[in-house]
Parts: structure tokens; C-alpha cells; sequence
């Protein structure tokens, strides 16, 4: 944390050199101490030193300046740190002026020149008003802030886009509070200008910026360091983490590119409790965060957030194509792009999305629910994780399903928390048919689907997880996949009619392998594909073994 201020102002330099030494000799391992004989001087300072999160717990002024009243200065001061205790120093002829500002300027006390010695007529003064004041002392937020609307789909863009990428934030709403109304003052910000990222350094906002120019003002965008690599692994879910991990510690030369945020679905969940080695569960971030940081330590590469928008074969080499223009050269790829959610299909959602209704993003928006109604469509692990994390904020969740219960698609120690999470309750047989709302959710009108009867509910939020399809529509290379979209790998492709006529090497693919030899898929985007945080992670540790065996002939 960084050390509050004691900010001292004399116009006589040979009083203020006396005062600043004491205050030092004194206060310097818990304080900084600033002075300046300028009081508008002092004045102007005090708005950046609040744009940089800095603290003054006390002003210690003097009364007869020529620029300016000590009690003027204290006035103006106070716009800024209303908390910081104000001493004035005075002379004698200046002790009615000085017993006036106590009920004027709300001064905490007056002080004699001259105060020597400090040990008796300055110190000990300064001491308890300093206590005092650090007794109600809460230091700033001094990270990002997030200044926007709750309901605004820019800002939960924004939010969300940070969350993933493991970046802390404080968001303001502008509809509410204090500091966010001082925030918009601070930094000149008008309603057009937001979201707005204020940033921790107090060097200026982004206003409304595209996430790409956020990342690149976040450090998060870079550039290839190698002209060929390895292996390429594009996605950044569990399984492509656990790819990056091993193909770094193995000393292939890695790259792992993401177009979002790292983590993939499973980065979004508030608890897995069924993965192995964690008794008491983890969050996805947390898995994120680390899985990411050893990828990190053995040596890959990690661009986020990247877009890769095609893939072709030249020979012995993969050439990856970026939304950018550029290009990646390979010797190999993992395509671990896994599955993005299904969007609810009913009248009104569209509208509402972002602003009430959301895809997986239980850990982003579920503070905004706080004491309020909230529902949460769809039966399997996701929903019920969310659920239970919801539930924490909300004053009641909702599960809808279109079924009888919840034991065909959710886990049973999803199942038997839920029964025993008081204000968690299942609405089976029910389906949304439509959102209402002026500018935000306000209503859903569900349908029971035995008796067809309708009724409208009022609500804070929807969350959706009624299924999710694979990322692949982005793959222009001809890749086998199933009816749903999923890359088919491995001796699955032996049954395609044709697959003969385009695979021309003297053995079977590789178990990961898909119909392009080098180009592997792995996690919950490949056909047959388990959809389990641990399956995925031994899929993308696999792959690896495959691109060394493909390296091998090659």
C-alpha cells in the first residue's frame, strides 16, 4: 500500500524547511511528507494525486499567506480529501481567526509558531490526529475501475473480457453511488464516453474502447517471438492449457493463442468440485490462472486476445492466418478451440442480452444480483454450478428445465446441494417464451408445458445454459466433422467413404489426428469427446505425445 500523505504549505521558506524536516524526522517510515511554499500550487496537485489513488491523512497550513488564507486553502482542500485532518499554523495575532475556522472549516486544531520543541508542542498533537484519522482510514481502490452502466451489453462486454483475462477490477456503476459520480467528474467523463477503464497509474480512461485496444493498453497483445514454431495451439480451455504445459516442459517451441480470455468454459465456473487432486474444489479462474502461469514457466508463448481465422497446409509447414492479416508459420497444430454457448431462441432475448440476460457468466454479473430474483435456464453442471454461486448474492434462484428433474444431465453432488440450498428452487416442465423489459430485463413469460398455460415473473437476471456447439465455423480447411459440427479424429475417419482418397500416408492417423496430417483437435471440440475438465486435460497432454511422434516422421 502506498504511503499516506502529510501535505504541509508556508509561504516562509525557513518555516517551511523547519516544519518539513520535524514532520520527517518524525513521521517519514509511515508517511510521505510533501510541502511546498505555493498554496495554489498545493491546490492544483491535489486532483492527480486523487486520480492516482493517493491518500492525505493530514493538512498542516499556514493562516497568513499572501496568495491565499490558510483557512481558504483548507476550504478548497477538502473538496478533494474531505477525511484528511486540517491543522492550521499560526501566530498569536492569528488565534481568533484560528478558533473561528474551528466551527467554520471544521479545523482539528491550531498550532503556535514557533512549536519548539516538536517532542512536546508538535508532535504528540500530531500524533493523536493522526491515530484518529487512521482509525477510520479505508484505504482507495487502487487497481482498475470499470465505470459503466449495470445494464449496458458494452460494459458487461468489458467486464466480462477482463474476468476472463484474470485482470482484478472495481466496477462503478454510474447509476449509483458517490465515487462513480466523482469519477465521471474527475475525468470529465460524459454518458456517451462509457464504459469507461480508468486505470490504477491516474494516466487518463479509455472511453468505450474496442477490447482489442483495451488488451493492447493492458499488455496483453504481442507478437509471434518465433518464425516457426513447433506446435500451435489454438484455444485456450483446459484442454489447450494442458497442451501449452507440456508441449513448453517437453522443449517443443510453443505457441498458445486464444481470442478471448483464457480458461474456455471451465475458466467461467465459480466451483469444479469433481476434479482430481482438489477435495474442496477450485474455481476455474483459479485452474486458469495456474495452468497458465506453468505454461508460462516452461517457456510458451501466449497471445490473447488473437483471432486465428484460417488454416492451410504448405508441404511440411501449417500456415495460420490471423483476423489481422498476418500469419504463424507451424510444423504442427492442436485445434482446441472448444464449445461456445447455444443462444436462447425466444422473443425478446436478443434484445435483453447483456443487459439482463446472460451466456456463462455467472462470475462476472453475479454481485450485480445482490437481493434480487434471478433464473437460470438449463439442467446440466454449468447451470447448477452457477446456481450455487448465484445463490450466495441473489435472494432467490430459479432453475428452469423442460424436463421432470435434474438427475439426467446434472452430477448428483450438484443435485444434492441444490436440495439443500434454501432459496434454490426448480421449475420443471417450463420453458421461456418470451423477455420483456424497457431498455433491461425485466419479465419473463414462462410457459408450463403440460398444461400450456402462461404466467409472467419479475426478475433481476437470466443466465442460459441450455447447451453449446463447437467452435469451429472459423476452420476453412476441409476437416471431417460429425452432424453437430465436432472434428472427427482418429480411426473415427476410417468410416468416411472418401477418407482414403485424401489420406496418403502408410499408417492410420494418430487417435488425436484429424483427416489433415499434422493438425490434431482435442477437448470438447473433437467428435466423441467426454466433456469433462479432466478428460479435456489429458486430451491436450496427448496431443502432445502425437505432435512428437508426427515431428518424428517429418
Amino acid at each position: 500500500m502506498k504511503k499516506p500523505i502529510i501535505f504541509t504549505i508556508d509561504d516562509d521558506e525557513e518555516v517551511l524547511r523547519a516544519i518539513t524536516r520535524d514532520l520527517r524526522t518524525k513521521y517519514r517510515q509511515h508517511y510521505r511528507v510533501l510541502s511546498t511554499s505555493n498554496p495554489q500550487e498545493a491546490l492544483d496537485s491535489l486532483p492527480e494525486l486523487k486520480k492516482k489513488t493517493e491518500s492525505v491523512a493530514l493538512f498542516l497550513v499556514d493562516q497568513r499567506m499572501p496568495e491565499m488564507l490558510g483557512v481558504d486553502f483548507i476550504v478548497q482542500a477538502r473538496e478533494f480529501y474531505p477525511e484528511a485532518k486540517r491543522v492550521l499554523l499560526t501566530a498569536y495575532s492569528d488565534t481568533e481567526a484560528a478558533i473561528r475556522a474551528i466551527n467554520d472549516v471544521r479545523l482539528d486544531y491550531y498550532l503556535m509558531k514557533p512549536w519548539d520543541p516538536p517532542e512536546q508542542k508538535l508532535y504528540p498533537v500530531l500524533d493523536d490526529l493522526l491515530e484518529d484519522w487512521r482509525m477510520n482510514f479505508r484505504p482507495p481502490y487502487q487497481g482498475l475501475k470499470v465505470l459503466g452502466y449495470q445494464y449496458s451489453p458494452a460494459s458487461h462486454a468489458i467486464k466480462d473480457f477482463l474476468s476472463g483475462n484474470l485482470f482484478p477490477y472495481k466496477w462503478l456503476d454510474a447509476e449509483a453511488g458517490e465515487e462513480a459520480s466523482e469519477m465521471m467528474n474527475m475525468y470529465e467523463l460524459q454518458p456517451k464516453d462509457l464504459p469507461a477503464i480508468i486505470f490504477e497509474d491516474g494516466k487518463g480512461s479509455l472511453c468505450n474502447p474496442a477490447l482489442e485496444v483495451l488488451a493492447e493498453r493492458l499488455g496483453l497483445s504481442g507478437k509471434p517471438q518465433q518464425e516457426v514454431y513447433d506446435v500451435v495451439i489454438i484455444g485456450a480451455g483446459p484442454s489447450g492449457l494442458a497442451a501449452a504445459v507440456y508441449g513448453g516442459s517437453e522443449g517443443l517451441k510453443t505457441l498458445l493463442v486464444e481470442k478471448y480470455a483464457p480458461g474456455g468454459q471451465a475458466g467461467t465456473s465459480s466451483r469444479i468440485e469433481n476434479y482430481l487432486g482438489f477435495p474442496s474444489g477450485l474455481s476455474g479462474a483459479d485452474l486458469t490462472r495456474r495452468a497458465l502461469s506453468q505454461a508460462r514457466r516452461f517457456g510458451t508463448e501466449f497471445l490473447a486476445p488473437r483471432q486465428v481465422v484460417s488454416i492451410r497446409s504448405e508441404r511440411n509447414y501449417k500456415i495460420i492466418g490471423m483476423k489481422d492479416g498476418s500469419t504463424i508459420n507451424s510444423r504442427s497444430v492442436i485445434i482446441s478451440t472448444g464449445v461456445e454457448y447455444i443462444r436462447l431462441e425466444a422473443k425478446g432475448i436478443e434484445q435483453f442480452t447483456g443487459a439482463g440476460v446472460y451466456y456463462g457468466a455467472a462470475m462476472t454479473e453475479a454481485n450485480s444480483c445482490r437481493d434480487k430474483d434471478v433464473y437460470i435456464i438449463g439442467g446440466g453442471n454449468s447451470a447448477g454450478q452457477a446456481a450455487m454461486h448465484i445463490a450466495n448474492y441473489a435472494s432467490q434462484v430459479f432453475i428452469i428445465i423442460r424436463g421432470e428433474n435434474l438427475s439426467a444431465s446434472m452430477s448428483q453432488y450438484l443435485i444434492d446441494q441444490i436440495d439443500n440450498t434454501q432459496n434454490v428452487s426448480i421449475i420443471n416442465r417450463t420453458q421461456v417464451e418470451e423477455a420483456i423489459g424497457n431498455g433491461r430485463l425485466e419479465k419473463l413469460r414462462l410457459k408450463n408445458l403440460d398444461t400450456g398455460k402462461t404466467h409472467e415473473a419479475g426478475l433481476g437476471a437470466l443466465f442460459v445454459f441450455i447447451g453449446a456447439k463447437p467452435y469451429t465455423e472459423w476452420i476453412s480447411l476441409e476437416l471431417y466433422k460429425d452432424d453437430k459440427g465436432f472434428i472427427e479424429t482418429g480411426r473415427d475417419l476410417m468410416r468416411r467413404e472418401g477418407f482414403k482418397k485424401i489420406w496418403k500416408l502408410n499408417r492410420e492417423p494418430f487417435f488425436l489426428e484429424t483427416c489433415s496430417p499434422g493438425i490434431f483437435a482435442s477437448g470438447d471440440v473433437r467428435s466423441g469427446a467426454m466433456n469433462r475438465v479432466a478428460s479435456a486435460v489429458g486430451e491436450g497432454a496427448m496431443a502432445i505425445k502425437f505432435v512428437h511422434q508426427y515431428l518424428a516422421e517429418n
